[in-house]
């Protein structure tokens, strides 16, 4: 089982980025994930560049790491009040072509750290909102971390509560991708 981690913050060493490293690192034994690591070079969506002839190698990239894999998790901080660009571009060319598209159907679980009190909050919602209307069989729970900057202690989060949240959110995801497992045997 495979899970694509798709995170919102650009920046080397990021707090999303750590977040996303803790959540991988919770992922229970047999559950293997993998970032995609050209958000940065992924150009913005856009319709005329949506065909064969045109679709850059990277979306196409981004669309076979979405199909092959079993879920996804979304790692976004807040930029003015949503989610990163980044990833709500990612979702973009995910979700095409409609009807048919890579991400439709897929589980997915929305994280987001932030150095506000908020913990992303409008980010995941956003993000939870996004991933859904694209199609894909989201998590309604989602963990947030306030006050990123201090969460972080060599790449562990230092609140056990918030912690222990984020095990439980994302041994949900493996449990939604076993379960839809499953039901399609």
């Amino acid at each position: 089982m495979n899970v694509l981690v798709l995170v919102g913050s650009l920046r080397a060493g990021s707090t999303n980025r750590q977040l996303a490293d803790a959540a991988v690192a919770h992922l229970p034994e047999g559950v293997e994930a993998t970032v995609f690591e050209r958000l940065a070079d992924l150009p913005h969506y856009s319709e005329e560049l949506d065909h064969d002839d045109a679709l850059p190698e990277v979306a196409r990239d981004l669309r076979e790491a979405v199909a092959d894999t079993d879920a996804v998790l979304l790692v976004t901080p807040e930029y003015n009040g949503s989610l990163s660009s980044a990833v709500k571009n990612a979702v973009d060319w995910a979700s095409r072509p409609r009807g048919a598209s890579s991400i439709a159907g897929k589980p997915a679980a929305v994280l987001g750290a932030s150095g506000s009190p908020n913990a992303a909050q409008w980010a995941r919602e956003d993000g939870v909102k996004v991933l859904r209307v694209a199609g894909a069989h989201v998590i309604d729970d989602t963990v947030g971390v306030p006050a990123s900057f201090q969460a972080f202690e060599g790449g562990r989060l230092t609140d056990a509560d918030l912690d222990a949240e984020l095990r439980r959110l994302v041994a949900r995801l493996a449990g939604e991708v076993r379960g839809a497992s499953s039901s399609a045997a």
